[in-house]
């Protein structure tokens, strides 16, 4: 989503991200001015593990979204409606 002059001619991976993490799980703390935090969280049994966390600008979290929900119309196109997952029936988190 980004004009052709302004994209970056090499994306490098940084040496210590080893591989994909599965999450099932997210949380996205109550943002500032400039920034939205969000954690990606495994969720297994009794416990969960957060793998991935993420801090981006508000304009970069509004294009992520657009980005997403294209993919679902997409993904509901080719395969049918997603069902959401269910919330959780158990609190998994940090005390404050």
């Amino acid at each position: 989503m980004t004009n052709k002059s302004q994209q970056p001619n090499e994306i490098q991976i940084v040496d210590n991200i080893p591989g994909s993490e599965y999450a099932n799980l997210m949380q996205v703390g109550n943002p500032n001015r400039d920034e939205f935090h969000m954690q990606f969280i495994t969720v297994a049994g009794l416990s969960g593990r957060v793998v991935s966390k993420v801090i981006t600008n508000p304009g970069h979290f509004k294009r992520m979204v657009a980005v997403m929900n294209n993919l679902i119309e997409k993904y509901e196109a080719q395969y049918g409606k997603i069902i959401e997952a269910p919330d959780l029936d158990k609190e998994i988190g940090f005390k404050g």
